[in-house]
C-alpha cells in the first residue's frame, strides 16, 4: 500500500481502519516530508500489527525525483496530502505561501499519483483514492487558493477516472467537510458538520470496498455544496463565505 502525506490524521485513521479489518500487505510506503514523524508510525504499525512499513522522504516542494521509487508499486494508493495555508489576505502579498498551497495540495500530488497511475495501468490493476475538499466546489473569499488547488484535484481525479475506466483501474475522488485535525486547529467549526479522522476512514474505505467514484464524509456536505454552487453570483460574491 502507498499513503501520501503519512503523517494526516486521516490517512493514519485509514491505514488502521484496513489493517485493523485482518488487511496486511508485503509493505506499505509512507510518503512524507516529515520522515521522523512517519519513523514513529512505522514502530506504532509493526507493534499493533505487525505490518512492516517504510518511509519514503518527499518533498512536495522540490523536483521529484522519481529513480527514488523506481521499485514501489501498489495495487492501492492513498493521498492526503494537504495544507491549507494562510488567509488569502495574507497569502495575496505571499507568494511563497501561495506556491506550497499549490504545490502540496495540488501539482505534487498530481505528478506523484501519476507516476503510480501509470505502473496500475500497466499491470490492469488498482484503486487509488484521492482526498480533496468541499473548498474546490465553488471559490469562496475566505479560502480561494485552497480551493482553486483542490478543484483542480478533483478535476484531475475525475478526469483519471475516466481514463483508467477501460484498464480496470478505479479512481475514487474524497470530498470532507470541516475536519477535525491539526490542520483546523484553532478554527471555530460546527460541530454537526465537523467529521473525526475515525469517522472519515470509515467512510473511505466503504467506498473503496463499494468502488464508489465520489464520496462525501458526512453525506450533509452534499446538500450544503448543492445550494452553495447554485447561489447567483449577483449575491454570492456580497456574501462572506
Amino acid at each position: 500500500m502507498i499513503v501520501i502525506g503519512a503523517n494526516s490524521e486521516v490517512a493514519i485513521a485509514c491505514i488502521d481502519e484496513i489493517l485493523a479489518s485482518g488487511k496486511n500487505f508485503p509493505e506499505v510506503f509512507l510518503f512524507t516530508s516529515s520522515k521522523e514523524n512517519s519513523l514513529r508510525l512505522v514502530d506504532h504499525f509493526f507493534a499493533k500489527y505487525e505490518q512492516a512499513c517504510t518511509v519514503v522522504e518527499w518533498d512536495f516542494t522540490q523536483s521529484p525525483n522519481y529513480s527514488q521509487i523506481a521499485h514501489i508499486q501498489s495495487d492501492i494508493l492513498i493521498c492526503a496530502s494537504g495544507y491549507l495555508g494562510k488567509q488569502p489576505s495574507e497569502s495575496l502579498e505571499n507568494p511563497e505561501d501561495i506556491s506550497k498551497i499549490m504545490d502540496i495540495n495540488y501539482s505534487g500530488a498530481v505528478l506523484l499519483i501519476s507516476h503510480f497511475a501509470s505502473k496500475m495501468m500497466k499491470n490492469r490493476s488498482g484503486t487509488i483514492i484521492g482526498i480533496s475538499s468541499v473548498a474546490g466546489e465553488r471559490g469562496r473569499m475566505t479560502n480561494f487558493f485552497y480551493g482553486s488547488a483542490k478543484a483542480g484535484f478533483t478535476t484531475f481525479l475525475d478526469g483519471l477516472r475516466n481514463f483508467l475506466y477501460p484498464h480496470q483501474v478505479h479512481v475514487i475522488t474524497v470530498k470532507p467537510g470541516f475536519m477535525a485535525t491539526k490542520m483546523t486547529e484553532g478554527l471555530n467549526l460546527p460541530q454537526a458538520l465537523t467529521a473525526s479522522p475515525k469517522v472519515a476512514a470509515k467512510a473511505i474505505i466503504n467506498a473503496w470496498k463499494k468502488k464508489k467514484n465520489t464520496v462525501y464524509i458526512l453525506p450533509i456536505w452534499r446538500l450544503i455544496m448543492f445550494i452553495i454552487r447554485n447561489i447567483p453570483e449577483f449575491i454570492f460574491k456580497k456574501m462572506k463565505l
